[in-house]
């Protein structure tokens, strides 16, 4: 019989919008929902950006993949004084990456294109561009997988590692129990055991959010209890319903 499931910690930042899916959840099951990251990232200094010898002036197009990519790419060239000429095209992983441009570039949809979500969705738009010479922002922890994909497409592309992903100081959370932790990145495991390394799960149910990070928390040792997205359950959100349905019979 699965424990009845009264509080959950979700290993981002609570959302900004009033609404959310993790608050209609909440009120829904009458469970305690906090939001805590437990990966932050943090910028390279335009010297340690120099030593990759990536010249941002030879390229003509910009793929930005997330708001940190965006902040980023726009940082470094502020801190190295490079202009970015308009004629800049800008190819954003989703809508509201691209809506985000708006903070530092007059909005032109000509020169701003968006996917709906995935590199692959993006892909369609890129390939209409293919003479672009593109620039890609990234974390020193990055899915291979947009890389992988753009190699595939013979899109002539540079990799610039513009910011690092750390793992957040969670020491205030030494002496609180939740009954599910969320996570949605291989980061967010080896955070969780850098800041408690006798982390012991008992009666802790863990849900993962993606293939890797799912494999993540097996290779930690721990137990999988809720895996998203699924068929029958394509968002955290919906698994997490699922389960709680069950769980709090």
């Amino acid at each position: 019989m699965s424990l009845k499931v009264k509080t959950i910690l979700v290993t981002q930042p609570r959302p900004e919008a009033e609404k959310s899916p993790y608050f209609d959840l909440a009120r829904k099951f009458n469970v305690k929902i906090d939001f805590r990251p437990f990966i932050h990232v943090e910028p390279i200094s335009a010297m340690d950006f120099r030593k990759d010898r990536v010249n941002i002036n030879e390229h003509t197009a910009v793929i930005l993949t997330s708001r940190n990519a965006a902040d980023n790419f726009f940082r470094i060239c502020n801190e190295m004084r490079i202009t970015v000429p308009e004629t800049m095209k800008y190819f954003c992983i989703s809508e509201s990456t691209a809506y985000y441009l708006q903070k530092f570039v007059v909005f032109r949809k000509r020169k701003i294109f968006f996917g709906k979500q995935t590199i692959l969705d993006l892909m369609d738009v890129i390939r209409k561009h293919k003479k672009e010479k593109f620039l890609v922002p990234c974390t020193d922890i990055h899915k291979q997988e947009i890389f992988e994909t753009l190699e595939t497409g013979n899109i002539d592309f540079t990799k610039a590692v513009l910011y690092k992903t750390v793992g957040s100081d969670l020491s205030d959370l030494a002496d609180v129990n939740y009954d599910i932790l969320v996570f949605f990145s291989p980061s967010g495991i080896a955070s969780l055991f850098k800041n408690f390394p006798k982390f012991k799960q008992n009666n802790t149910r863990i849900a993962a959010f993606g293939p890797t990070t799912s494999q993540a928390v097996l290779d930690a040792g721990l137990k999988l209890d809720i895996q998203a997205p699924v068929p029958s359950a394509p968002s955290m959100t919906m698994a997490l319903e699922q389960y709680i349905k069950k769980a709090n019979k």
